[in-house]
């Protein structure tokens, strides 16, 4: 499997912004999507997912009510609408594959994309 990024930008706060991955190949051992973000001198911290299947989606707290994850089942991609977005929420995204949407649970991670939100 492999997970293509894109969407990234500079914005201002209170902006939004949209980001997508886009995964060639499918394996079904790996069947949750997330995205994960990681900030200059921290460490690569969970953001939302979303089940290939169900559609079930789980999100961090803090971007809870401001960024959605929805899939394509029928385009292989995942897509991550933020909105309202903040300072403190400038990193760089990845898009992730795996057994769960815990850290160590991921098999797949794509190539990151920038993030900056100016205040």
């Amino acid at each position: 499997v492999q997970l293509q990024a894109s969407g990234g930008g500079l914005v201002q706060a209170g902006d939004s912004l949209r980001l997508s991955c886009a995964a060639s190949g499918r394996t079904f051992s790996s069947p949750y999507m997330a995205w994960f973000r990681q900030a200059p001198g921290k460490e690569r911290d969970f953001v939302a997912a979303i089940h290939w299947t169900s559609g079930r989606s789980y999100y961090a707290d803090s971007v809870k009510g401001r960024f959605a994850i929805s899939r394509d089942n029928t385009k292989n991609t995942v897509s991550l609408q933020m909105n309202a977005l903040k300072p403190e929420d400038t990193a760089v995204y990845y898009c992730a594959a795996g057994r769960s949407s815990r850290f160590q649970d991921i098999d797949y991670w794509g190539k990151g994309t920038q993030v900056t939100v100016s205040s």
